[in-house]
């Protein structure tokens, strides 16, 4: 399981590392776009009271990976803590989120399953359009993920990001940055780009996940074979002595035998 873990963190570190530079771009065109027309013209970029917050949990779907699920789900749980004031829309991405919050009796409004089992675009898509779809309607008025983000093989940090609405952050001073000519128009270029920059951000979410569980997973077992090797060996060692005990009191007994015979 740890060699089979190694190969596959491999393959997901790679795609992370892949997928990271188109999404700070996506962010760096939205910042642009955002500074030339009112943001709460897009659906997705309205800002409105807070009332009810969906939130995303987003963990494996199977353990032995050491505490990658549950330090996941023990800081989306500070999360909604921290937001006792508004109504908390619980949305599961994985089995083990599902069943942490199960067992706490939490209500879970949706949860999607066997995500990871062969981890493909789509899927981000199909939860983002669950999200989008809440948010646009009116159930939601905020929409936060909780992930793990993969640093590196020895380090996974969960972490919360707001996913809706969609609030660009401004780099530096506008007057200082070239003025951009945009064509089309920049709401027609946001109703193409907001979407897919949710698309993306589910996705990239997916993409650190699987990273960091396949991490976690490779460290879980070669901890547990070390462990188990240090076990075998305390074994051993405990028969050994037992043999050895159990022989000398066998050479007392003839040696005891033969003295009583002389």
């Amino acid at each position: 399981m740890q060699l089979v873990a190694a190969a596959r963190v491999r393959r997901a570190q790679e795609n992370i590392l892949a997928a990271r530079p188109y999404a700070q771009k996506l962010d760096q065109v939205l910042q642009q776009l955002s500074g030339s027309i009112d943001a709460d013209e897009h659906p997705l970029m309205a800002d409105r009271p807070v009332k009810r917050i969906a939130v995303a949990v987003v963990t494996a779907d199977r353990g032995l990976c050491g505490g990658f699920n549950a330090s996941v789900s023990r800081h989306a749980l500070a999360e909604m803590e921290s937001n006792k004031d508004v109504q908390i829309d619980l949305v599961t991405v994985g089995r083990k989120g599902r069943d942490f919050f199960c067992s706490r009796d939490f209500e879970i409004g949706h949860e999607f399953t066997d995500v990871f089992k062969e981890l493909q675009f789509s899927r981000a898509v199909e939860i983002a359009e669950d999200m989008t779809r809440r948010f646009v309607s009116g159930e939601v008025d905020r929409v936060m993920v909780v992930f793990s983000e993969f640093i590196s093989l020895g380090s996974q940090r969960p972490i919360t990001e707001q996913l809706l609405p969609i609030v660009p952050e401004k780099v530096g001073d506008e007057s200082q940055g070239p003025d951009y000519i945009f064509e089309p128009e920049p709401s027609r270029l946001l109703d193409v780009l907001v979407p897919r920059h949710v698309n993306f951000q589910i996705w990239r979410a997916l993409l650190e996940s699987n990273a960091g569980e396949q991490a976690a997973r490779m460290q879980a077992m070669d901890s547990a074979t070390k462990n188990a090797g240090d076990l075998i060996d305390e074994l051993t060692r405990e028969m050994n002595k037992v043999r050895q005990s159990g022989i000398t009191l066998e050479l007392m007994d003839i040696i005891g035998g033969a003295e009583a015979v002389a």
